[in-house]
């Protein structure tokens, strides 16, 4: 599973509070902990007005890079802030996100073009989010013809289904499901992935329902989350659902995790 650490972000509002406050400790330290909870991408988001974007994406960047050597996953919905971004960081990571909305992809799959940078895309277009998986199955095939057009081999492409609220849905997650089905089998190396949060808006006991969504999701192709890898519980269970999805050859994924102790301390 392709983890992308999600705590160093302006839109959480301890977060957004020690970025305001220039806490430098504060930072460092979400670094140092999703370095050691083995995440594989630190996501980066300023979640600041786009005047201050560019400088306070470079002063997080570069405490995250004294901490962790992991690839940045570079967050903004503004496609212009990436050309610049990108060169604060020592390796290359990743630009989330783009999508067939506006100008997005012009403005971003040029500056990752000749590059060995990945991409979040979006499965969304000038109609906003759209509502069935046949429409956003048509916006995954236009994302793909882009990047064949700028050379973009679709392994670098992360591919997000939009998740909207459960307990406004009609059909539970089977449009997700549908979207993600039909996406592996039109392309099979792209990758899926997701946030969890925003499936489990306005119910109690949040922490279920985000768990059931990504196990169900890995069941039919998701290979990687937007996630908090320190959460022990969620992460014990993605490694358990990759090892009875038959991705982890004989455990030793999951032991090595249960050995490293990343499932914290076990009762049972």
């Amino acid at each position: 599973m392709i983890i992308i650490g999600e705590k160093i972000n302006g839109s959480i509002p301890k977060t957004g509070a020690a970025i305001a406050e220039r806490n430098e400790k504060f930072i460092r330290n979400l670094a140092k902990k999703q370095t050691a909870a083995k995440a594989s991408y630190l996501d980066v988001c300023a979640s600041v007005s786009p005047e201050k974007e560019i400088e306070t994406l470079k002063w997080l960047v570069d405490l995250v890079q004294q901490e962790s050597d992991l690839p940045i996953c570079l967050d903004s919905p503004n496609p212009n802030v990436f050309a610049e971004a990108i060169k604060f960081c020592k390796k290359p990571g990743m630009i989330n996100s783009i999508s067939m909305e506006g100008d997005k992809i012009a403005k971003a799959f040029p500056v990752i073009a000749d590059t060995e940078w990945n991409c979040v895309a979006l499965l969304c277009d000038n109609s906003g989010i759209p509502q069935s998986a046949e429409q956003r199955i048509n916006v995954f095939k236009d994302i793909l013809k882009k990047a064949g057009e700028y050379k973009i081999d679709p392994s670098r492409l992360f591919i997000d289904p939009v998740v909207e609220m459960l307990c406004t849905s009609e059909d539970g997650i089977a449009k997700i499901i549908e979207t993600i089905k039909a996406v592996k089998e039109i392309c099979p190396d792209v990758h899926i992935t997701s946030g969890a949060s925003n499936i489990s808006f306005n119910l109690p006991m949040r922490k279920f329902v985000n768990r059931s969504f990504i196990i169900l999701c890995m069941g039919v192709g998701m290979d990687s989350a937007i996630i908090d890898p320190t959460n022990e519980d969620l992460l014990a269970l993605i490694y358990a659902a990759e090892a009875l999805l038959g991705k982890d050859e004989m455990c030793m994924e999951y032991i090595g995790a249960y050995r490293d102790g990343l499932f914290g301390e076990v009762k049972a």
